[in-house]
């Protein structure tokens, strides 16, 4: 069995806090947002249990989450970070340019973040991470530290409602800040 330190249970917990808050968001008819699976291709299947034990991925994965905010388009990725620098190797240009291109439809794409070593969940706006992204490839810093980042955007956690993780508040103020 992994062990919680184990690259396979990394981010679960923020994933299941997301997800139990996207259910809430459902049921209060307020938003749907669905987790996107990572297309895997099995390559060992237990008989018995009919677990996979070795897949590889089929295509690379662009969010994590897709849906529908009162009829706005959103995309987000959900990312751990253990200290208070977060590196941009844990996102992908192809992620990038995903988001940038809902963006450019019209849609808000976003991070949530929980800096773990600050129990702190964080609400980065795509265009805040791109300043950042393009930062590193004009030869800055590949990374971005907390104290870089407004305050404003923390997730005040848990929400009323039952909702554990509730990031649309900051969906508007990111709204708000486009006008």
């Amino acid at each position: 069995m992994p062990t919680w330190k184990s690259r396979g249970l990394r981010g679960s917990t923020l994933e299941e806090l997301i997800n139990r808050s996207n259910e809430r968001y459902q049921e209060l008819s307020l938003a749907l947002i669905q987790k996107i699976p990572t297309p895997i291709t099995p390559i060992n299947i237990e008989k018995e249990t009919r677990h996979i034990t070795l897949a590889y991925f089929d295509q690379k994965s662009t969010v994590d989450y897709i849906g529908a905010v009162q009829g706005i388009p959103v995309c987000f990725d959900a990312k751990e970070c253990a200290s208070t620098t977060f590196t941009l190797e844990n996102i992908h240009p192809h992620q990038v340019k995903f988001m940038d291109d809902f963006e450019k439809q019209d849609g808000i794409a976003f991070f949530l973040i929980y800096f773990t070593s600050l129990n702190e969940f964080y609400y980065l706006p795509f265009r805040r991470l791109l300043e950042f992204w393009k930062r590193a490839e004009n030869g800055g810093r590949k990374s971005f530290r907390r104290d870089e980042l407004d305050d404003k955007y923390i997730i005040k956690s848990p929400g009323e409602s039952g909702i554990l993780v509730p990031y649309l508040d900051l969906i508007q103020k990111d709204l708000d800040e486009r006008d």
